[in-house]
């Protein structure tokens, strides 16, 4: 049996940081044209339920934040979990072995993950919420990213399963969406373009996600793949654009939620640069003095702008 067929998608490795799709997928080309602008541009290879993905926002929102003027960023879906069946029969195990991996992986990322989603509510798939944020970024970049953002959200610490579609429509409710044209995309065009995004995986041989590569107005482009620190980001984007200045981040609390409506504890104290238990006080006597609300998970807090 091929080892490759034995990997379950699920069991992302914290050490390489990579959530790793079981099919071999080796074919490489060249972005191409489509991607040459003055900015680098950063094709993300992601999937809504990648933990390695969830414990990388820190450092993207921090990159967003210092570097935000010099790269525009793309995101597109993997195809992470295509469904259960498809390891009939394969020594790979189920949904439920999912669970204690998420809540090391949250601890290992310092990010808040309950893992008891895959006992309550087990995922079947990732291909509809996938689908979904197709969808949500027809209506543009911005709301896609809102969207994939609060879909995070909901799986990771709220324990929603998200391959259903009332949880999709209430995300889509939240951040904004035309719900007509969401739900018309969604059982539609927004198929197609998924497809797109795992052929163009397959044609870059994406393996496994998160994968980054960062591209500049000559096509020279750097690979960041897996969970990697701050400052392997930042690296690959000064090395296609030297010239890049980083900017300094205005740190107070109302600036910080005026770029982000949410943060984990972990996230604020990247950006506002505290230590986490620092980050922690400081964000709950913000909740005390009712400035901002909070969802407690088990594993962590999601702080949030009072509505």
């Amino acid at each position: 049996m091929n080892n490759i067929e034995q990997i379950n998608p699920m069991m992302c490795d914290s050490e390489t940081g990579i959530c790793e799709i079981p099919e071999a997928l080796t074919s490489r080309n060249d972005i191409g044209a489509a991607v040459k602008q003055h900015k680098v541009r950063v094709l993300y290879f992601t999937d809504p339920i990648c933990s390695s993905c969830w414990g990388i926002e820190p450092q993207l929102r921090k990159l967003k934040l210092e570097y935000g003027e010099y790269f525009d960023i793309e995101y597109r879906m993997g195809g992470l979990l295509k469904g259960w069946d498809v390891y009939s029969g394969k020594d790979v195990s189920g949904p439920t072995s999912v669970a204690q991996h998420w809540d090391e992986a949250g601890a290992y990322y310092d990010m808040p993950i309950d893992g008891d989603l895959w006992i309550e509510d087990p995922l079947t798939s990732s291909y509809p919420p996938s689908i979904a944020f197709k969808a949500a970024q027809l209506q543009g970049a911005e709301k896609g990213m809102k969207f994939l953002r609060r879909i995070k959200e909901m799986v990771f610490l709220e324990k929603k399963n998200i391959t259903k579609w009332e949880h999709l429509l209430q995300a889509a409710i939240e951040t904004g969406l035309d719900i007509v044209k969401f739900k018309n995309d969604f059982e539609n065009s927004a198929k197609a373009l998924f497809e797109e995004d795992l052929a163009l995986a397959r044609q870059l041989g994406v393996r496994g996600f998160p994968s980054l590569f960062f591209t500049d107005e000559d096509n020279n482009r750097f690979l960041v793949y897996g969970s990697k620190s701050y400052e392997h980001y930042e690296q690959a984007l000064l090395k296609l654009y030297p010239g890049a200045v980083k900017k300094s981040i205005d740190t107070s609390w109302e600036n910080l939620f005026g770029h982000y409506p949410t943060f984990t504890t972990k996230e604020f104290a990247v950006l506002a640069n505290k230590p986490k238990e620092d980050a922690a006080f400081f964000l709950n006597d913000l909740y005390l003095q009712q400035k901002i609300g909070k969802h407690d998970s088990k594993n962590g807090v999601l702080w949030k702008v009072r509505n």
